[in-house]
């Protein structure tokens, strides 16, 4: 089963557009807090918390593996 967001994919290697991920939906969230919305200051908050956390603490910038199949070069399906 796909995850829903999948933080491993080769679009969020580069440093960039990691801290431009966070950077973006945390100055959201505060510009939201700051024009009286704390209900979409809060989802926009927890969003750049959880890109964070995805996007630095726990990535893993290596390439994916691929299944054992694969790998070897069985074409046998």
């Amino acid at each position: 089963m796909n995850k829903f967001f999948d933080f491993n994919h080769p679009f969020y290697r580069p440093l960039w557009i990691r801290v431009l991920i966070v950077v973006l939906t945390g100055g959201w969230g505060i510009f939201e807090f700051i024009a009286g919305s704390p209900f979409w200051g809060t989802i926009f908050c927890g969003t750049s918390a959880l890109a964070f956390h995805s996007l630095f603490i726990a990535f893993d910038p290596r390439e994916p593996e691929a299944p054992a199949d694969q790998a070897k070069g069985d074409e046998t399906k």
